[in-house]
């Protein structure tokens, strides 16, 4: 497990984007344990809810864990270590194994995935066959990219040769000349970029939506989602805030969030970065929610780690998705 950094969120958090008011009421305080990921297609509502104090006018305090994957916030929460956790693709994986319960999505990682190359050889996807590529197996980047070999009439388990490593060793492999190919996430293509600069980008993610909808989002311990629904309420009520007023001044936002949050990121390539994940209104997600569109996306994915993952009788996305704390919160 990959502990970076704790932040513990205090009342009295800066004003918010929006201009809500930060003073905190005076009411019973409940601290959650959050892991998530440093990336924007995670973290971005986390960061802009903690400066607006959104969370802590309504008695939480979140104690902020960041990890390098979605699997080891998993195994974390597993373990007892964490109340709840904000992932990317894995959260339709451990919920599917009846570990962990799905209660909130964030967006769609609508083309935060991406396969670039180094090869001049490699010009199509099917030019891959053959080759290396390194990416973190059970990731949205190998959710992506197992999409987008097959697409080409590739197996991934035959055609290519997949190295599994952490994304930063992933990228390193891939600037190094060590692999021609990497399907990452966004930032990591900001490296590339800079590293590489005849790096090619072949595809992303957006290609295969919907029939290949990466979902973000939220998932408690089962434990600790049966005893706390108040609590969870209260996020969800927080997120919505904030969501809603980060989709209400985007740029604004995104501007925040990297002078915060992503100084290593030069500005123009955060702006672009945060447009590569599709996000909807509070309204737009209760739609999505009640008309069955969500758990159908989750169970895309979910479908894929079955196989992959060799899950045994998986649990259902609609079973382990319950949309009900977040339609009993945005009232239609």
């Amino acid at each position: 497990m990959t502990l970076r950094r704790r932040t513990l969120l205090q009342a009295g958090a800066a004003a918010s984007l929006a201009g809500f008011a930060s003073v905190a009421v005076a009411q019973p305080r409940t601290r959650l344990r959050v892991g998530y990921l440093h990336t924007p297609a995670v973290d971005g509502q986390i960061w802009l809810g903690q400066q607006s104090g959104a969370w802590t006018r309504r008695g939480i305090d979140m104690e902020l864990i960041q990890f390098t994957t979605g699997l080891e916030l998993f195994q974390a929460m597993i373990g007892g270590s964490l109340d709840v956790l904000s992932t990317g693709a894995v959260v339709s994986n451990f919920p599917a194994r009846g570990q962990g319960k799905v209660f909130l999505l964030n967006n769609i990682e609508y083309a935060t995935a991406q396969l670039w190359v180094r090869d001049d050889s490699i010009k199509t996807l099917a030019d891959l066959k053959g080759k290396q590529i390194s990416t973190t197996t059970g990731t949205t980047a190998h959710v992506f990219l197992d999409r987008a070999l097959r697409s080409a009439k590739l197996d991934p388990t035959r055609d290519v040769q997949l190295v599994n490593q952490r994304m930063a060793e992933a990228v390193t492999s891939f600037v190094s000349g060590a692999v021609p190919a990497v399907a990452l996430w966004v930032p990591f293509d900001v490296t590339v970029k800079q590293k590489v600069p005849n790096a090619r980008k072949i595809v992303d993610a957006s290609a295969f939506f919907p029939e290949a909808a990466i979902m973000g989002g939220w998932a408690a311990r089962n434990d600790f989602y049966d005893a706390n629904k108040a609590a969870l309420a209260a996020l969800v009520a927080g997120w919505v805030e904030t969501n809603d007023a980060m989709l209400a001044n985007f740029d604004a936002a995104a501007e925040q969030l990297q002078k915060t949050q992503y100084k290593e990121v030069p500005l123009a390539d955060f702006r672009e970065s945060m447009k590569f994940s599709k996000y909807y209104t509070s309204a737009e997600w209760r739609k999505l929610y009640q008309d069955g569109t969500a758990t159908r996306w989750l169970q895309q994915v979910t479908d894929f780690f079955a196989v992959a993952g060799n899950i045994a009788s998986p649990v259902p996305a609609s079973t382990y998705f319950d949309p009900q704390l977040f339609l009993q919160t945005v009232k239609g």
